[in-house]
């Protein structure tokens, strides 16, 4: 599930960014959610304010679900290009992270072959678990699981391949970890 639209203005790079989401679009997530979910399936969320303020917004409608914070779900980092507007980036930096696009630190912040590495982590957990899992997340991370379900271990993308279609604001995916 991904947070509902975040408070931040249109064209600022947000990932780790701390921000609030939208209250009346992340009551009518939790709601479209709460609707759809098993009783006592297994909640985590990223600990990054939007994030946690659908967990709550679930956890009011059905208190069975009990989400935990979970920092291997939190968006990817960028380091000092958070909080810049994308178009106030310099062009070589942008070009950089694509020449090494898995192994570059955005802004001095946090690899995507980092953040592909702790999702993996918290996959293999929820893999684990009896039962179902829901993660109230972003897209950066939905992109990972769907990488890390789709391509052969141990592969990294390039940024050409970096493609996938995440989850818009309140809506999800499902994956069935069995069968990827």
């Amino acid at each position: 599930m991904r947070h509902a639209r975040p408070l931040v203005a249109q064209g600022i790079c947000y990932g780790a960014l701390d921000m609030a989401a939208d209250a009346a679009a992340t009551a009518d997530a939790a709601r479209a959610l709460a609707q759809v979910l098993p009783p006592g399936i297994a909640a985590w969320h990223s600990p990054l304010q939007r994030c946690a303020q659908l967990a709550q917004a679930l956890l009011t409608l059905r208190p069975d679900l009990a989400p935990h914070s979970d920092a291997r779900l939190a968006e990817l980092d960028f380091g000092a290009w958070e909080g810049q507007r994308w178009d106030a980036i310099a062009p070589a930096d942008y070009d950089a992270w694509t020449a090494r696009f898995a192994h570059y630190r955005p802004g001095g912040g946090e690899s995507l072959d980092a953040m592909l590495q702790r999702v993996q982590a918290a996959l293999h957990q929820a893999r684990e678990a009896p039962g179902d899992t829901v993660w109230i997340t972003h897209a950066g991370v939905a992109r990972c699981v769907h990488w890390l379900m789709t391509e052969p271990p141990g592969t990294l993308p390039g940024a050409a391949q970096w493609t996938a279609s995440a989850p818009a604001f309140g809506a999800w995916t499902t994956f069935d970890l069995e069968r990827g």
